[in-house]
């Protein structure tokens, strides 16, 4: 378990994982796709996540409550990286800090306990509140393809008040 001030990464199990997608709620700002919890669906994916041993994935919990779910994946060892995602589960948990702790504490993790040396992102083009957090966390824009932008951070001075 990795503790904020606001939020928690806790092992992604799949009761979390199917209380995170009850209260899901597809974001404008990712697809125009409405999202149907299903229950067949959300235990396939969580087979799925959780089966793949490049992966960390960690529900986000504020005051016992599954908020999100965070993920490091693509984890090379021998490259010393990751990428980090996050999904938070409506609009109610969103614009409160929860997303910019949890990532905060991920990368905190990715450079401590997994040694990593950079964590990369991306978001939808459109998702000008997940850019925002990104470079607020001191992530560097890299490039954009195909309505996605990608983002680095490099584990240095750039990010030593994430560190401590």
């Amino acid at each position: 378990m990795l503790n904020g001030k606001l939020v928690s990464l806790v092992s992604y199990t799949r009761e979390r994982c199917h209380a995170l997608f009850r209260a899901y709620e597809a974001d404008p700002m990712m697809t125009e796709t409405p999202f149907l919890y299903d229950e067949q669906k959300i235990n396939a994916y969580f087979a799925a996540k959780t089966g793949d041993p490049a992966r960390r994935i960690f529900a986000i919990e504020h005051q016992g409550a599954v908020i999100g779910e965070l993920q490091l994946k693509r984890i090379e060892a021998e490259n010393k990286t990751c990428t980090m995602s996050i999904v938070l589960a409506n609009d109610a948990v969103k614009n409160k800090g929860f997303g910019t702790e949890a990532e905060k504490l991920a990368i905190r993790y990715a450079f401590g306990e997994l040694r990593l040396n950079a964590v990369y992102a991306d978001t939808t083009a459109r998702n000008t509140r997940s850019k925002h957090v990104l470079e607020k966390l001191g992530f560097h824009h890299t490039h954009d393809e195909n309505g996605m932008c990608f983002f680095v951070l490099h584990k240095g001075a750039s990010c030593e008040d994430i560190l401590l």
